[in-house]
Protein backbone atom coordinates (compact mmCIF):
# COMPACT_ATOMS: atom_id res chain seq x y z
CA UNK A 1 0.00 0.00 0.00
CA UNK A 2 2.79 2.44 0.88
CA UNK A 3 4.38 2.35 -2.58
CA UNK A 4 2.96 3.52 -5.90
CA UNK A 5 3.56 0.20 -7.64
CA UNK A 6 0.79 -1.12 -9.91
CA UNK A 7 -1.10 -3.99 -8.26
CA UNK A 8 -3.04 -6.79 -9.97
CA UNK A 9 -5.54 -8.60 -7.74
CA UNK A 10 -6.38 -12.10 -8.93
CA UNK A 11 -9.29 -14.15 -7.69
CA UNK A 12 -12.70 -15.62 -8.46
CA UNK A 13 -15.88 -13.56 -8.66
CA UNK A 14 -17.15 -12.53 -5.24
CA UNK A 15 -13.82 -13.07 -3.47
CA UNK A 16 -13.56 -9.45 -2.32
CA UNK A 17 -11.16 -7.99 -4.90
CA UNK A 18 -12.62 -4.47 -4.72
CA UNK A 19 -12.50 -4.54 -0.91
CA UNK A 20 -8.75 -5.26 -1.11
CA UNK A 21 -8.30 -2.53 -3.73
CA UNK A 22 -10.00 0.01 -1.46
CA UNK A 23 -7.86 -1.08 1.50
CA UNK A 24 -4.69 -0.57 -0.56
CA UNK A 25 -5.92 2.92 -1.49
CA UNK A 26 -6.93 3.89 2.05
CA UNK A 27 -3.60 2.75 3.51
CA UNK A 28 -1.58 4.57 0.85
CA UNK A 29 -0.35 8.17 0.77
CA UNK A 30 -3.17 8.76 -1.74
CA UNK A 31 -5.85 7.68 0.75
CA UNK A 32 -7.23 11.19 1.26
CA UNK A 33 -7.75 11.57 -2.48
CA UNK A 34 -10.35 9.93 -4.70
CA UNK A 35 -10.77 6.22 -5.46
CA UNK A 36 -12.25 5.74 -8.92
CA UNK A 37 -13.62 2.25 -9.65
CA UNK A 38 -14.44 1.16 -13.21
CA UNK A 39 -16.07 -2.18 -14.07
CA UNK A 40 -14.45 -2.98 -17.41
CA UNK A 41 -16.82 -5.91 -18.02
CA UNK A 42 -19.83 -3.55 -17.96
CA UNK A 43 -18.20 -0.90 -20.17
CA UNK A 44 -19.03 -1.23 -23.90
CA UNK A 45 -16.14 -0.52 -26.24
CA UNK A 46 -18.07 2.41 -27.73
CA UNK A 47 -18.19 4.14 -24.33
CA UNK A 48 -14.68 3.32 -23.14
CA UNK A 49 -13.00 6.50 -24.36
CA UNK A 50 -15.65 8.91 -23.06
CA UNK A 51 -15.89 7.11 -19.70
CA UNK A 52 -12.14 6.79 -19.11
CA UNK A 53 -10.88 10.01 -20.72
CA UNK A 54 -13.97 12.23 -20.60
CA UNK A 55 -15.08 14.53 -23.40
CA UNK A 56 -15.24 18.16 -24.45
CA UNK A 57 -18.43 20.10 -25.09
CA UNK A 58 -19.68 19.30 -28.59
CA UNK A 59 -17.50 16.19 -28.97
CA UNK A 60 -20.60 14.27 -30.07
CA UNK A 61 -24.37 14.70 -30.20
CA UNK A 62 -25.62 15.25 -26.67
CA UNK A 63 -22.28 16.44 -25.24
CA UNK A 64 -23.63 19.67 -23.76
CA UNK A 65 -20.73 20.31 -21.39
CA UNK A 66 -17.21 19.14 -20.71
CA UNK A 67 -17.15 15.93 -18.64
CA UNK A 68 -14.01 14.70 -16.88
CA UNK A 69 -13.21 11.00 -17.28
CA UNK A 70 -12.24 8.48 -14.61
CA UNK A 71 -8.51 8.95 -15.25
CA UNK A 72 -8.80 12.69 -14.65
CA UNK A 73 -10.98 12.18 -11.55
CA UNK A 74 -8.38 9.75 -10.17
CA UNK A 75 -5.63 12.41 -10.29
CA UNK A 76 -3.59 12.21 -7.05
CA UNK A 77 -5.68 9.16 -6.10
CA UNK A 78 -6.24 5.59 -7.26
CA UNK A 79 -7.79 4.21 -10.44
CA UNK A 80 -9.26 0.75 -9.93
CA UNK A 81 -10.00 -1.24 -13.09
CA UNK A 82 -12.13 -4.25 -12.18
CA UNK A 83 -12.24 -7.18 -14.64
CA UNK A 84 -9.46 -5.64 -16.71
CA UNK A 85 -9.20 -8.90 -18.66
CA UNK A 86 -12.49 -8.04 -20.38
CA UNK A 87 -11.13 -4.93 -22.13
CA UNK A 88 -11.04 -5.05 -25.93
CA UNK A 89 -7.65 -4.88 -27.65
CA UNK A 90 -8.43 -1.36 -28.87
CA UNK A 91 -9.21 -0.20 -25.33
CA UNK A 92 -6.06 -1.92 -24.07
CA UNK A 93 -3.92 0.10 -26.49
CA UNK A 94 -5.46 3.39 -25.32
CA UNK A 95 -5.03 2.45 -21.67
CA UNK A 96 -1.40 1.45 -22.23
CA UNK A 97 -0.58 4.85 -23.68
CA UNK A 98 -1.94 6.64 -20.60
CA UNK A 99 -0.01 4.34 -18.28
CA UNK A 100 3.22 5.01 -20.17
CA UNK A 101 2.85 8.77 -20.60
CA UNK A 102 0.52 9.76 -17.74
CA UNK A 103 -1.06 12.12 -20.24
CA UNK A 104 -4.27 11.92 -22.27
CA UNK A 105 -6.67 13.98 -24.34
CA UNK A 106 -10.39 14.22 -23.72
CA UNK A 107 -12.64 12.97 -26.50
CA UNK A 108 -13.05 15.82 -28.97
CA UNK A 109 -10.20 17.77 -27.36
CA UNK A 110 -6.74 18.82 -28.50
CA UNK A 111 -5.19 19.78 -25.18
CA UNK A 112 -3.04 17.19 -23.42
CA UNK A 113 -3.92 16.67 -19.74
CA UNK A 114 -1.29 15.41 -17.30
CA UNK A 115 -2.38 13.06 -14.51
CA UNK A 116 -0.79 11.35 -11.53
CA UNK A 117 -2.65 8.27 -10.32
CA UNK A 118 -1.93 4.85 -8.87
CA UNK A 119 -3.32 1.87 -10.80
CA UNK A 120 -4.90 -1.13 -9.12
CA UNK A 121 -6.50 -3.77 -11.36
CA UNK A 122 -8.42 -6.98 -10.78
CA UNK A 123 -9.48 -9.95 -12.84
CA UNK A 124 -10.88 -13.45 -12.52
CA UNK A 125 -9.31 -14.42 -15.86
CA UNK A 126 -5.94 -16.15 -16.41
CA UNK A 127 -4.22 -13.21 -18.14
CA UNK A 128 -1.11 -15.24 -18.98
CA UNK A 129 -3.25 -17.61 -21.05
CA UNK A 130 -5.15 -14.74 -22.69
CA UNK A 131 -1.83 -13.17 -23.69
CA UNK A 132 -0.89 -16.48 -25.31
CA UNK A 133 -3.92 -16.36 -27.62
CA UNK A 134 -3.37 -12.62 -28.30
CA UNK A 135 -6.49 -11.38 -26.52
CA UNK A 136 -4.52 -9.38 -23.98
CA UNK A 137 -1.44 -7.29 -24.70
CA UNK A 138 1.76 -8.57 -23.15
CA UNK A 139 3.14 -5.04 -22.73
CA UNK A 140 -0.03 -4.00 -20.88
CA UNK A 141 0.20 -7.06 -18.62
CA UNK A 142 3.73 -6.04 -17.67
CA UNK A 143 2.41 -2.58 -16.74
CA UNK A 144 -0.54 -3.72 -14.61
CA UNK A 145 1.14 -6.75 -13.04
CA UNK A 146 4.07 -5.16 -11.24
CA UNK A 147 2.87 -6.84 -8.04
CA UNK A 148 0.19 -9.57 -7.93
CA UNK A 149 -2.09 -10.49 -5.02
CA UNK A 150 -4.02 -13.72 -5.30
CA UNK A 151 -7.25 -13.99 -3.32
CA UNK A 152 -8.18 -17.60 -2.62
CA UNK A 153 -11.76 -18.76 -2.98
CA UNK A 154 -13.78 -19.00 0.22
CA UNK A 155 -13.71 -22.81 0.17
CA UNK A 156 -9.89 -22.59 0.32
CA UNK A 157 -10.06 -20.67 3.62
CA UNK A 158 -12.93 -22.19 5.66
CA UNK A 159 -11.43 -20.77 8.89
CA UNK A 160 -12.50 -17.30 7.65
CA UNK A 161 -16.15 -18.27 7.18
CA UNK A 162 -17.30 -17.89 10.85
CA UNK A 163 -15.43 -14.56 11.12
CA UNK A 164 -17.00 -13.17 7.96
CA UNK A 165 -20.45 -14.55 8.75
CA UNK A 166 -20.38 -12.97 12.23
CA UNK A 167 -19.27 -9.65 10.69
CA UNK A 168 -22.14 -9.78 8.19
CA UNK A 169 -24.80 -10.60 10.77
CA UNK A 170 -23.54 -7.76 13.00
CA UNK A 171 -23.73 -5.42 9.99
CA UNK A 172 -27.31 -6.60 9.39
CA UNK A 173 -28.21 -5.89 13.03
CA UNK A 174 -26.64 -2.43 12.92
CA UNK A 175 -28.50 -1.61 9.72
CA UNK A 176 -31.82 -2.62 11.25
CA UNK A 177 -31.55 -0.87 14.60
CA UNK A 178 -30.71 -4.00 16.61
CA UNK A 179 -27.83 -4.47 19.06
CA UNK A 180 -24.74 -5.81 17.27
CA UNK A 181 -25.25 -9.14 19.07
CA UNK A 182 -29.01 -9.06 18.50
CA UNK A 183 -28.73 -12.14 16.29
CA UNK A 184 -26.01 -14.77 16.49
CA UNK A 185 -25.26 -18.15 14.93
CA UNK A 186 -25.88 -21.45 16.64
CA UNK A 187 -22.79 -23.72 16.59
CA UNK A 188 -24.49 -26.17 14.23
CA UNK A 189 -25.26 -23.30 11.84
CA UNK A 190 -21.59 -22.31 11.68
CA UNK A 191 -20.66 -25.95 11.06
CA UNK A 192 -23.03 -26.05 8.09
CA UNK A 193 -21.66 -22.75 6.77
CA UNK A 194 -18.12 -24.14 6.86
CA UNK A 195 -19.14 -27.35 5.12
CA UNK A 196 -20.70 -25.57 2.12
CA UNK A 197 -18.37 -24.89 -0.89
CA UNK A 198 -19.59 -21.29 -1.56
CA UNK A 199 -19.26 -21.09 -5.36
CA UNK A 200 -20.26 -17.41 -5.14
CA UNK A 201 -17.60 -16.77 -2.48
CA UNK A 202 -17.90 -13.85 -0.02
CA UNK A 203 -20.70 -12.19 -1.99
CA UNK A 204 -22.83 -15.36 -1.73
CA UNK A 205 -22.01 -15.73 1.97
CA UNK A 206 -23.09 -12.15 2.69
CA UNK A 207 -26.42 -12.50 0.89
CA UNK A 208 -27.08 -15.86 2.58
CA UNK A 209 -26.36 -14.41 6.03
CA UNK A 210 -28.60 -11.40 5.35
CA UNK A 211 -31.43 -13.67 4.23
CA UNK A 212 -31.00 -15.90 7.30
CA UNK A 213 -30.93 -12.90 9.65
CA UNK A 214 -34.11 -11.54 8.05
CA UNK A 215 -36.06 -14.80 8.36
CA UNK A 216 -34.77 -16.05 11.73
CA UNK A 217 -36.54 -14.93 14.95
Amino acid sequence: AKSDIAVLILGPTGAGKEVVARMIHELSRRGRHTFQAVNCAALPDTLFESEIFGYEKGAFTGAQDRKPGRVELADQGTLFLDEIGDLSTAAQAKLLRVLEEHRFERLGGTQSVEVDFRLVSATNRPLDEIVGVRRFREDLLCRVNAFAIRLPSLRERPVDIPILASRFVARYCAGNGLPLDGKTFAPEALTRLQAYPWPGNIRELESTVSRAALSAP
